[in-house]
């Protein structure tokens, strides 16, 4: 008997501790890991060092959070409690459970996109942009095969063809892969390039079927043959490694890349010919009313979207400012190639994204099927249309 009160006071001492690290350190949730989280941690540790908070850092993508939040939303509880998300139709559905941040943004200056705003209350505040430009390579490697950027669509597959044909090259696309969201976006520049902005904006809202003639021939006439030069899906991390490497020779990804990789100033990008437009997007960030730390949630809020937090954080590469007064100078070489690259294209938002929910996970296992059986287009369209949400 002594014993096993001996090991109830072992787990009472356990729970304690842990209660304790909760409440000692700011729990912040965000989708990065690896390389790609360096330049948010460099924000944080900024303000650790200004106002003495510490903070833990936890990994946690958008479609895992959307798994498990809703349960402790139930039950009164929060993971964390400043978190980030690219899901803003998911923000706005589960509003209720988020605390207002209408002061903290207050005097912010947003561009692209600004903050999610239901009934009155700031919910979800978009912190740092990204683009999804088009197809990356190396700078080198085109030299060293005389290759160059596409200026038709002739052009492109001429180039897949000239790329498959250097020794050592498995394929000339990567295909990156995670849940299906890389393809995804790979599919929105070929519907934007080939369709325009009016057909990626009736896909978006519902208005234009999958199904219909023209979106079909999308398919039919450029992505199927593309998908002939390109590999099978892979781990997005892990193709970026592999393209770096040399087995391929483009990869399609957001300017996040410009982040991961060894050398930024070797990067070159282009757009499908005729393409006018691009999708960008966000991450959200979100502060549950479960905190226990509500008021540094906020303040953690404020620096982050301060002059100064932006600042740093463009310091670092992969993503660009929300905020109108970042000045070009605070970026990177490589971002500001891209910011120049980008002038006289709209940027629209991220379909699935957009859209999300069933539809989303379906769009994303589609393309998956797609790439690995293109015969299957017609009952991929299909299905895109059947699972559509509804009114």
């Amino acid at each position: 008997m002594r014993s096993w009160w001996r090991v109830l006071g072992v787990v009472a001492v356990v729970g304690a501790l842990s209660l304790g690290a909760w409440a000692e350190k700011l729990v912040v949730i965000g989708p990065w890991s690896g390389d790609e989280a360096k330049p948010f941690e460099a924000v944080l540790q900024a303000f650790t060092e200004t106002t003495g908070i510490e903070i833990e850092y936890r990994v946690m993508r958008s479609e895992d959070l959307g798994k498990v939040l809703p349960a402790q939303f139930a039950a009164g509880i929060a993971p964390g409690d400043v978190l980030l998300t690219a899901w803003g139709w998911w923000v706005k559905k589960f509003a209720d459970h988020m605390v207002d941040l209408s002061a903290e943004v207050a005097d912010v200056p947003f561009g692209f996109l600004t903050p999610i705003v239901v009934e009155g209350r700031t919910v979800g505040i978009p912190y740092a942009v990204w683009v999804k430009p088009g197809f990356w390579y190396r700078k080198s490697f085109f030299e060293a095969h005389n290759l160059k950027a596409p200026a038709s669509w002739e052009d492109f597959l001429a180039l897949l063809a000239r790329i498959e044909a250097v020794p050592g090259i498995e394929d000339a696309a990567a295909s990156g892969d995670e849940v299906g969201w890389p393809l995804s976006d790979t599919v929105e520049h070929f519907i934007l390039a080939y369709g325009g902005v009016n057909t990626f904006l009736g896909l978006t809202e519902g208005t234009i079927k999958w199904t219909s003639p023209a979106v079909r021939a999308i398919f039919a006439d450029h992505i199927l043959p593309y998908l002939e030069h390109a590999s099978e899906p892979i781990e997005w991390t892990s193709a970026k490694d592999l393209w770096w490497e040399g087995k391929y020779g483009i990869y399609f990804m957001g300017n996040w890349l410009t982040g991961m990789v060894d050398d930024p100033s070797d990067l070159g990008v282009f757009a499908l010919p005729g393409a006018k437009a691009v999708t960008g997007g966000t991450d959200y960030i979100f502060v549950p009313k479960y905190s226990e730390r509500i008021d540094d949630a906020k303040k953690l809020v404020a620096f982050l979207m301060s002059k100064e937090g932006q600042e740093i954080r463009a310091a670092g590469g992969g993503k660009l400012a929300i905020r109108t007064d970042v000045s070009p100078d605070a970026y990177p070489p490589a971002e500001k190639a891209l910011i120049q690259a980008l002038q006289g294209f709209k940027i629209v938002p991220d379909m699935d994204d957009t859209i999300g929910g069933e539809w989303q996970a379906t769009f994303w296992d589609q393309l998956k099927l797609l790439w690995v059986k293109p015969e299957a287009l017609d009952d991929v369209l299909r299905v895109l249309d059947e699972k559509f949400p509804k009114g």
